[in-house]
């Protein structure tokens, strides 16, 4: 299936992946959709930008994916569904949860080929965590080779705990190239040794998330705490995801990093509020 938006020119480029997940929230077992990738493209979209996913996209089709391709363009490695990341997730409440289980699938086959070589390139290219911090560098490299020395774009890099404690270096690497860098309080904490310690290099941008109190938008050595929405949480996976693409398409469109920071912390907590994605397909 195609999807039916053109893919003349987009704000924001997704890297990451879309997945299969399984949720297990106040007895219930539930099947959603997932994935980093769809999460964060997703809510750039709803916070109005045009949004570019790349990522591995599974013909035929399943049907929970229909309202992604609606609003998002998709690109990327063509796969089997049987092949997309899956996990399985228990929410205990207060934003802790336990990973059951986690397969990465067709991940592997995300590789800087798949990305547009013949497109306008967008404002901001954004690299979902993927397994490796490695292949995440390797995606740098690429989309600075593709728009040389007078490039616009701006590169935005999300990472995840099992990158921060396996592949520092890397991660420190891709931190000191970012323009814009997301991750949460115990990834910060990992990186830094505490927060007092993060700051950016001038120009650029750390946000770092802090689950109900907020996040914090670090620019230099200037730190601005925003304050979390108040909602009865029923599913927060995919929160920091939200909030990234959310923050990005504020950029993208002009705001200030605080101004797009503070309108983001809206969307992820619609997002904590429902179950998967659905808040970001309304």
């Amino acid at each position: 299936m195609s999807n039916s938006i053109p893919a003349l020119s987009y704000q924001i480029g997704v890297i990451g992946t879309a997945s299969f997940d399984i949720l297990h929230v106040a007895g219930r077992v539930i099947h959603t959709i997932g994935g980093a990738g769809v999460y964060t493209a997703l809510a750039a979209h709803r916070a109005g930008a045009k949004a570019h996913l790349i990522a591995p996209r599974p013909e035929p089709l399943p049907q929970l994916f229909i309202p992604v391709i609606e609003r998002v363009h998709w690109t990327g490695p063509v796969v089997a569904p049987e092949a997309l990341s899956r996990l399985e997730i228990a929410h205990h409440g207060q934003g802790k949860a336990t990973l059951l289980d986690a397969t990465w699938g067709a991940e592997a086959e995300l590789t800087p080929s798949a990305l547009p070589l013949d497109q306008q390139q967008p404002t901001i290219m954004h690299i979902a965590a993927l397994s490796s911090a490695q292949r995440q560098l390797e995606f740098v490299q690429a989309i600075r080779a593709i728009g040389g020395e007078e490039t616009t774009t701006h590169l935005s890099v999300g990472t995840y705990a099992r990158l921060v404690d396996h592949e520092a270096e890397i991660v420190w690497q891709l931190f000191r190239l970012a323009d814009y860098f997301f991750m949460n309080e115990n990834e910060a904490l990992g990186l830094f040794g505490t927060i007092d310690r993060a700051r950016t290099r001038p120009g650029a941008l750390l946000c770092v998330t802090l689950g109900d109190r907020g996040a914090l938008v670090i620019e230099g050595n200037r730190v601005t705490h925003i304050s979390a929405h108040a909602v009865d949480e029923r599913d927060p996976t995919g929160a920091g995801d939200t909030f990234c693409g959310a923050t990005l398409a504020g950029l993208a469109t002009g705001m200030t990093p605080v101004v797009a920071a503070e309108r983001a912390m809206e969307w992820a907590a619609l997002t904590v509020s429902d179950i998967g994605p659905s808040s970001l397909l309304k």
